[in-house]
């Protein structure tokens, strides 16, 4: 079935910590043959390996998702992997065009709320936080511990540090709030198990489930992809 009508929505697909665009590509191909359209974002926090001092940060990222937002003249359904999740529930609050955000694995945070404080800890001083956070450790087995050997071997390849300030960053706007929402969890995840999906999950109006390691994009993005083609298609 093609999608592919005036009023049909598109992807705008966001990426998570140490990673770039490049991702996406092959959940972009499984969604094209599907008949969607869909975009991606490098979000600036994702830094080059002699990164150092002031770094961009959380509210960066925001604004370059959002500019991509108001760039598509089309219904989106937004979709943040991981990480990306905390960048996009600031972006995408306001956004008239935005019918549905699906958080994967996705950080869904509340107002006031940061990777570091979101679990219990404490807020840092903003002014005070500089370089990076290094990817984290044995990704092979918390990132890709379903991923085949060879498509692994080339994403950790490609793996940047993150800037510090990302994490540190607290959102004061949360998009799912006001726009519907899904979330996918991913129940064989190394990286962020279930049970720290599931405070995020819960605010969200659904939540569908995937037997997958914490990179879906990865593994098994026809399943992914048909999952939110499903949701898209609802989103109309």
């Amino acid at each position: 079935m093609n999608d592919r009508t005036p009023t049909a929505p598109q992807f705008l697909l966001v990426h998570g910590a140490w990673h770039g665009s490049w991702c996406w590509r092959e959940l972009q191909d499984a969604l094209d043959r599907r008949g969607w359209t869909s975009h991606t974002v490098d979000l600036p926090s994702v830094v080059p390996e002699d990164a150092d001092g002031k770094l961009p940060g959380l509210f960066d990222d925001a604004r370059v998702i959002r500019e991509k937002i108001d760039a598509v003249e089309a219904p989106l359904v937004v979709v943040g992997h991981s990480y990306g999740g905390a960048p996009l529930t600031q972006a995408a609050h306001g956004a008239a065009n935005v019918a549905h955000i699906v958080y994967v694995a996705g950080f869904a945070l509340d107002e006031g709320e940061s990777l570091m404080t979101c679990f219990g800890g404490d807020q840092p001083d903003l002014d005070e936080v500089r370089g990076v956070i290094p990817v984290r450790e044995e990704p092979a087995t918390t990132l890709y511990n379903d991923v085949d050997e060879d498509k692994r071997d080339a994403a950790l390849a490609r793996l940047q540090p993150q800037s510090a300030l990302s994490f540190a960053e607290p959102v004061d706007r949360a998009a799912w709030r006001s726009i519907t929402s899904s979330y996918v969890l991913c129940d064989d995840d190394r990286s962020l198990p279930p049970e720290y999906q599931k405070p995020f999950a819960e605010r969200t109006g659904t939540v569908h489930h995937l037997p997958s390691g914490h990179t879906p994009l990865l593994s098994m993005p026809d399943e992914l992809a048909d999952l939110l083609a499903g949701i898209a298609h609802d989103a109309k």
